[in-house]
């Protein structure tokens, strides 16, 4: 294949296989990481643990997601992206392995923690998308952020039934090495995703040769929208991360069977598929922020319903479809909403601090849900406050300014 022209330079392969490696780098990465909650009530009742000590084993996998996520942005900005993408789904692999045959909270929480959760920093959408921006031209870069997302929604909706297939025929233990098994296939697809040069064409203009990281680092951090878009992302990461780990428990809890827990969790991947695509359209076709605003607000709304509800198969499938459309859908804006800012130099490392914030919210999902079911006997604490923090976060993203940051005087190198 010829090399590209100026408009994607550095971009070797025709941007079809781009973007289908891609998407298949999203799909398989993310659909295991969509299955933990099916594995809280075979662990805890095998084991004897209390649901806080699952729920802090994947707490620690999301914060350390979110930290790792700038670091490994930072090294595929500047080293390329297949490396990184090798080394993180072998470590997201090794993780999902050593959760298979723990049998105390210490090595839970080391593979299902700190293992997987660095894997994910270094193979998950977060490098995918970057990598779209760099290598893609100008003007596939909005729908290809909507399908890379919407890939690995997807693999939300592949995996939870598998997974249950899996457990109830060869046990939990054998449906997490089978797992770990499927992420092999990243090694030679990230191939296609080499990002040896950086993006040029329309935006270059918000590149700068010269800058930095610690250049571009301050630049960000003093940039006021780029922090109220940080501080919106957290409650994506905090509602999400809550859901995808105790919706199955919850509704068990509810007298439902554990097959609506993992059709629910299907039925979001496969409703945000459709989310994620409408909001890589609809980022070329209204203000971002705006945008923003409506999914947050949304998801405030869908969770007050479903809560206030009376349980049973036809309301947990329903929720899902509806919150599913909102699930990923503010990735496209925010990631496109970065590269509007400062270009495609440092996206994956800003984009990475973006999704530090989101992966923070993730912990304190994840973790509190754990923590005040035990403490409470009841989820509703934090049902609440995902609906609250859906309202401020629908207010946050509103004064953003959609615009290239202003550089009046040259950075030095």
């Amino acid at each position: 294949m010829s090399v590209a022209p100026s408009s994607a330079r550095g971009r070797s392969y025709a941007p079809e296989l781009i973007l289908a490696a891609g998407c298949a780098v999203a799909l398989i990465t993310f659909g295991p990481r969509a299955s933990a909650g099916l594995f809280q009530i075979p662990m805890t009742v095998e084991f004897g643990w209390g649901r806080d000590t699952f729920g802090l084993a994947i707490a620690i996998q999301n914060l350390l997601w979110g930290l790792g996520a700038p670091f490994a942005g930072a090294i595929a900005d500047r080293y390329g992206t297949v490396k990184v993408l090798c080394v993180g789904a072998l470590l997201y692999a090794a993780g999902l392995v050593m959760m298979a045959y723990a049998t105390t909270p210490l090595q839970l929480h080391f593979g299902a923690g700190v293992l997987i959760g660095f894997g994910l920093s270094a193979c998950s959408f977060n490098l995918v998308l970057a990598a779209f921006g760099k290598l893609l031209p100008e003007q596939w870069r909005p729908m290809a952020f909507g399908a890379g997302t919407a890939a690995g929604s997807f693999g939300q909706f592949l995996f939870p039934p598998i997974g249950n297939i899996l457990i109830d025929t060869l046990g939990w233990q054998q449906a997490l090495v089978i797992f770990a098994f499927t992420l092999l296939p990243v090694l030679p697809i990230s191939i296609l995703l080499s990002t040896r040069k950086l993006g040029s064409g329309l935006q270059a203009a918000a590149n700068l040769p010269n800058q930095t990281i610690a250049q571009a680092l301050g630049e960000a951090f003093r940039h006021r929208s780029y922090v109220l878009l940080v501080l919106g992302f957290f409650t994506c990461g905090f509602q999400l991360a809550f859901i995808t780990v105790h919706m199955p428990a919850y509704l068990k809890d509810m007298g439902l069977p554990a097959w609506v827990g993992g059709w629910t969790l299907a039925v979001i991947g496969l409703a945000n598929a459709v989310g994620s695509l409408s909001s890589g359209w609809l980022s070329t076709r209204m203000p971002k922020r705006h945008l923003l605003a409506w999914i947050y607000l949304g998801r405030a709304v869908a969770i007050a319903v479903f809560i206030m509800l009376p349980p049973s198969p036809l309301t947990a499938i329903s929720f899902g479809i509806v919150i599913g459309l909102f699930w990923l859908s503010t990735v496209p804006p925010t990631s496109a909403l970065v590269m509007l800012m400062f270009g495609t130099k440092y996206m994956a490392m800003l984009y990475g601090f973006a999704f530090f914030s989101h992966q923070v919210g993730g912990f304190l999902g994840v973790w509190l849900g754990g923590l005040l079911y035990e403490q409470m006997g009841s989820y509703q604490i934090v049902w609440w406050l995902s609906v609250a923090l859906g309202v401020v976060s629908a207010l946050i993203n509103l004064p953003i300014v959609e615009k290239p940051v202003e550089r009046t005087v040259p950075q030095p190198a």
